[in-house]
């Protein structure tokens, strides 16, 4: 992997990682189209990234992060069960990353569910962060764990799971945000644990690629996050749907007429 095709991957990740499209489905595509190999680094790299991308939420949700300590105890009740779960399931979730036609699928029936919830879930009762419980918090904890399933989208999952716990589009795109921190961080722990564990080391190369990867997302991230809320309030969810749709419509397509898509 070279320098350009770091910030081609880092471009999609700060674009894909809060937005209800699956970042996984995104970089299946562009790696296979840039024929970038599904070496042990390259697997770190498009985990690690997501760093920049925390930083993001961090960044523009500065004063919400010191606000109380019931928020903190909020995220690590909602993330618990996909701590729980991956840990669980890790075997199962590895062999379903190794599955290009289920992130196809995963993709087309998202879409489809995301061109409906708007009516499903058209209710709200809870506007603000500080009214979620910490039962609610749980539920749509459980609803990330449906994002293992490559394909899904995490902020999708959550942000859905949020809308049938009766939170406005808004609250639960933003707290879909800040679950993403303390998930995103394990993911990444995780993975650089891994990854020096089966004795693999980076070089200084590589540590250049990982800091234009981060600074990258974090910027493109940024700018997401702000449109995707703008956006989301004014037209819900629709365009997604199709979106997915057309995404997941491409993979099977190709998958079908005899294409190589690598999982990276």
């Amino acid at each position: 992997m070279n320098s350009f095709e770091a910030i081609i991957l880092a471009i999609i990740e700060g674009l894909t990682e809060f937005l209800p499209v699956s970042s996984t489905g995104h970089m299946i595509i562009a790696s296979s189209f840039m024929g970038i190999a599904a070496d042990p680094f390259v697997k770190l790299f498009t985990i690690a990234i997501q760093l920049g991308a925390i930083l993001s939420v961090v960044v523009l949700y500065f004063k919400r992060f010191f606000k109380s300590i019931n928020f903190y105890i909020k995220l690590l009740v909602a993330f618990i069960p996909a701590a729980v779960f991956g840990l669980l399931l890790s075997k199962k979730i590895d062999e379903l990353l190794e599955s290009p036609m289920a992130v196809g699928i995963s993709l087309l029936v998202g879409g489809i569910i995301l061109l409906f919830v708007d009516k499903w879930f058209n209710k709200p009762t809870i506007n603000e962060e500080e009214n979620i419980t910490y039962l609610t918090a749980l539920k749509i904890g459980f609803f990330q764990c449906i994002a293992m399933i490559p394909g899904v989208s995490r902020s999708g999952a959550t942000i859905v799971g949020g809308m049938t716990q009766k939170l406005s589009r808004k609250v639960a795109a933003e707290f879909s945000f800040f679950l993403a921190v303390p998930t995103m961080f394990a993911a990444t722990a995780k993975k650089l644990f891994d990854f020096y564990k089966e004795g693999n080391t980076i070089t200084h190369e590589q540590t250049n690629l990982l800091i234009i990867g981060n600074v990258v997302a974090f910027i493109v991230a940024l700018l997401a996050i702000k449109s995707f809320i703008g956006y989301l309030n004014k037209h819900g969810f629709k365009v997604f749907g199709y979106y997915r749709i057309a995404a997941g419509l491409i993979i099977i397509i190709l998958l079908l007429s005899g294409h190589n898509l690598q999982i990276i």
